[in-house]
């Protein structure tokens, strides 16, 4: 997009990375937190020399992987004046000078925030997200604001993920190619980034971390498909006022880093020191003595560890079949089998007690009305009458939480109400607008707030029923478990609904499937292998102890690297 790439082509035009290189030895690529710290301290670089280099990368690579939606014109200047501090000797946060991105979805009051929609394209929010205050504290420089699928794939149904109308599809670094299938041929990646959150521009060093949003697997996956680390965490444990909701019941931004530790310092950031007055969930968790989780950073952290291997559904093939059908549901492929084998060996050899099977009940329950696989949000055409069987939940925190956001945005608001939103939307499909359709937004906004209200709570409470009493509660208070490990990030969706957190850490590659019929490749073309971390989840306001695990397997297993196409 243009607006994001002026600024970065006009650096670039000035400094070319092997220029910087060349006045410089110090090199952004695969940095820490830590490292930029120790460089900036020893005086090796100033936060100039690194957003420098940063524009740079982005301006060299942008075109290419689409990580971007608008760069901080002001990134420079904010910079040089953090320089000019750090020389009379005023370090004022944890991240002073060192560049990170938010998704387009957190508000920012020096650039845009659209969400990715046409609609949204020029809107600067009358107020910042409190986590954007909080990186700012920090003395951070937010250097730019990231791709996401469009209002955080609450649109259409079948939109692909990192796509939007206003900057088309985001690329994956693993795999930068578009997609040659014939049934997919539409500009899409052929490996996909995941979403709704971007990890592309963390992965190729355009900046050290970034900060993204989750309702149901928007952190995690990202994370996953760009090898990242990445922190979900419990709903409240970070403020989401000043972020464009889908609902309140679920959303949470978190961080993504190329590290566990990085992951922590961020959350140590994004967390508030006292509750946010404008979000009543922020109350839920305590916080951590001194606002710090680095030190839950223990690289033996999984000594003693009781962690559970959910066998049903998630790594075996053995779930009830579906309601109307014979077959069990789920499981891994041989080479994701024969990689979680490796894992929980060296689980056990780190010193764990592995649990296994610790399956989660309402995975394994054969009352179809009580199996948590049965139990879906609504979604595409489950309309109204079409939607006994699955859950409202979504769709009615959209209709309430969207239009409260639209109204905290007063005379800047570009449209007043969803239905407003759907009406634009509809008026400009003719230069670009929901390519993929509206059926999210249009069964949100046939909610009725009032008159729906008792079938939303009754959804919520089945829920919670089957993601946290009947499931994930379940199981580890029969094993009395620290936490559950999940292959990929294959918790999301139960892990989601509750408000769960979870912590993903890189770990392996997995081929992809030539695919058959429809879906398979043409003759010739080779796709790349895809990324494979691991996650492990807990209940509510365990993040000490899951980044503790984490961190220790992180330690054991050393296993991110950077994608070679982006040097």
């Amino acid at each position: 997009m243009k607006r994001a790439l002026a600024l970065p082509l006009a650096v670039f035009a000035l400094t070319s990375p092997s220029q910087v290189s060349a006045q410089k030895p110090y090199s952004v690529v695969e940095a820490s937190i830590s490292d930029m710290r120790a460089a900036l301290a020893a005086k090796r670089t100033t936060s100039r020399e690194i957003v420098m280099q940063s524009l740079a990368r982005i301006a060299l690579y942008e075109g290419r992987l689409h990580a971007v939606i608008t760069v901080n014109p002001r990134a420079l200047a904010i910079a040089d004046s953090l320089d000019r501090l750090r020389t009379q000797g005023k370090i004022l946060g944890p991240l002073h000078g060192i560049p990170v991105a938010l998704k387009d979805n957190i508000h920012t009051t020096d650039m845009p925030t659209t969400g990715g929609a046409l609609a949204f394209a020029d809107l600067v929010p009358p107020y910042a997200a409190t986590l954007t205050k909080n990186l700012e504290a920090a003395e951070a420089i937010i250097i730019a604001k990231t791709q996401l699928t469009e209002l955080a794939n609450w649109v259409a149904a079948g939109m692909p993920g990192n796509y939007n109308g206003l900057n088309g599809y985001g690329m994956n670094p693993w795999d930068p190619r578009r997609d040659p299938r014939e049934t997919f041929f539409d500009g899409r990646p052929v490996l996909g980034t995941g979403g709704s959150s971007s990890g592309v521009g963390t992965n190729v060093s355009f900046w050290v971390a970034n900060v993204g949003t989750e309702t149901s697997g928007s952190i995690l996956s990202p994370s996953n498909q760009n090898m990242l680390a990445g922190i979900k965490p419990t709903v409240g444990r970070v403020s989401r006022y000043g972020v464009i909701p889908i609902t309140a019941d679920q959303d949470t931004p978190g961080p993504m880093t190329r590290s566990v530790s990085d992951a922590a310092i961020m959350l140590s950031v994004l967390e508030n020191a006292t509750p946010d007055s404008n979000d009543a969930a922020t109350k839920l968790c305590p916080l951590p003595a001194g606002r710090d989780y680095t030190k839950f950073l223990n690289p033996n952290g999984l000594k003693g560890a009781r962690i559970g291997i959910p066998r049903a559904f998630f790594y075996d093939r053995s779930g009830p079949p579906a309601p109307g059908s014979t077959m069990p549901r789920g499981g891994l492929n041989d080479t994701q089998k024969k990689t979680m084998d490796s894992v929980i060996a060296l689980l056990r050899h780190l010193g764990a007690t592995v649990v296994d099977p610790a399956d989660i009940p309402s995975i394994t329950d054969t009352n179809a009305a009580s199996n948590f696989l049965n139990w879906n949000p609504c979604s595409g055409d489950q309309s109204k009458g079409r939607d006994a069987e699955c859950s409202v939940a979504f769709k009615y925190g959209m209709k309430r939480d969207f239009n409260t956001w639209l109204k905290s945005l007063g005379d800047n608001a570009p449209v007043k109400t969803l239905t407003e939103l759907r009406q634009w939307n509809i008026a400009h499909q003719r230069v670009g607008a929901i390519k993929y359709g509206q059926a999210q937004l249009d069964i949100s906004d046939e909610m009725n707030v009032q008159v729906d209200r008792a079938r939303y709570e009754a959804d919520r409470r089945k829920d919670i029923l089957l993601s946290a009493t009947n499931g994930i509660n379940a199981a580890l208070k029969a094993n009395r478990l620290d936490a559950l490990l999940f292959p990929g990030v294959s918790s999301a969706n139960i892990g989601a609904r509750p408000g769960y957190p979870t912590v993903t850490v890189p770990y392996s590659f997995v081929p992809v499937a030539q695919g058959t019929g429809a879906a398979a490749f043409p003759a010739g073309f080779e796709p790349k292998p895809a990324p494979f971390n691991v996650s492990f989840t807990a209940s509510a306001c365990s993040e000490p102890k899951l980044i503790e695990l984490a961190f220790a397997f992180e330690q054991a297993t050393k296993k991110r690297v950077a994608p070679p196409l982006f040097p």
